[in-house]
């Protein structure tokens, strides 16, 4: 899956960055401004984090559907993942929070598929943070290339029999919400450690460009970026309470790496070494179709809730307003004249 730009073939990756449903809403904004613009199903590659992959894995699960972007609003619309999750967790002891989690997801998106189905597809990663190494770990399967899971210092291994629901649930397992999945020596063998942890993936990457940015495994020319990570407001009145505290040092933390992530993105094309960024946030005014859109967008909280149709239809109207502005302003070559 190519764009032909002067008679070459180019390359597009798009990174779904995380957020809970109010980013799986944005990028639902996303899928449909490049399906508007004859661009979805060019896409190659796709890389997921969190919110982004609920998204991201339901899209490329029913690549060859027609109605895929009305079933993920509808989806968006209707249920409350985390709180069936959290309840399921503490009803049930014999099933953890992080497996209610991937049950649900089963239930309602994905029904028992695993990442062999996803052949049809663009290639995709659905990334989380290795707790036992402190790296990037990811579940990859689709396009021309094999399904894998696994990370560039411990090594992958074989993931054709591995759920999407698993991976999706380890890629949002959002801390302390819920605990980390553990994958099993079995499943995940290698020489240095017993088992691995995995938790959301916006704890190392909340915006997913890092699989876009190894040129050694994808080699791309664009990299459209739809970030709806939250921006981090100032508090007029700070908490001490200790879960919250941990809670917003945690959103420090991912600030930081999401501003770090943007130079590394600019710095690897200047110098040759990257694809050509063209990014977009749900903070931005810049490009917003309706005054507020911005500030609305950005104030949904974080969370795996249903969203109200107000919320949705503004996340949706905004993504795509900044994603058509942004492509023209950087990477017009990507829509064909006339």
């Amino acid at each position: 899956m190519t764009v032909v730009i002067d008679g070459e073939e180019k390359r597009l990756g798009l990174a779904l960055s995380g957020g809970g449903f109010r980013a799986a809403g944005f990028h639902l904004g996303t899928f449909r401004k490049l399906k508007e613009l004859d661009l979805l199903d060019k896409v190659d590659l796709i890389s997921c984090v969190s919110g982004g992959s609920i998204a991201g894995a339901y899209l490329c699960a029913n690549w060859q559907s027609d109605t895929v972007l009305d079933e993920l609003e509808d989806y968006l619309l209707t249920r409350s993942i985390a709180v069936s999750s959290v309840l399921s967790g503490i009803l049930n002891p014999f099933e953890s929070r992080i497996e209610a989690l991937a049950a649900s997801y089963d239930k309602y998106l994905f029904h028992d598929a695993t990442l062999a189905s996803l052949k049809n597809g663009p290639r995709v990663y659905f990334n989380s943070t290795n707790l036992s190494s402190g790296n990037m770990f990811f579940y990859v399967a689709g396009g021309d290339g094999p399904e894998e899971m696994g990370e560039h210092e411990l090594g992958q291994t074989g993931a054709s029999d591995q759920k999407i629901s698993s991976a999706v649930a380890a890629s949002s397992a959002f801390p302390p919400v819920f605990p980390p999945l553990r994958v099993s020596e079995e499943e995940y063998p290698n020489p240095q450690t017993e088992y691995v942890t995995l938790t959301d993936g916006g704890v190392y990457d909340n915006l997913g460009v890092n699989p876009l940015m190894r040129m050694e495994r994808n080699q791309l020319d664009f990299a459209l970026v739809s970030d709806a990570g939250k921006p981090f407001e100032i508090k007029e009145s700070p908490t001490e309470s200790a879960s919250v505290v941990l809670l917003e040092a945690i959103g420090i933390l991912m600030e930081q790496v999401r501003g770090l992530q943007f130079q590394r993105l600019e710095l690897a094309h200047a110098s040759g070494r990257g694809p050509k960024p063209v990014w977009y946030s749900i903070d931005s005014v810049e490009g917003e179709v309706h005054p507020g859109d911005a500030q609305f967008a950005s104030s949904i909280t974080t969370n795996l809730k249903r969203l109200k149709q107000a919320e949705l239809d503004v996340l949706t109207r905004h993504a795509g307003a900044l994603c058509e502005a942004r492509i023209k302003r950087w990477a017009p070559e990507l829509i064909p004249s006339g």
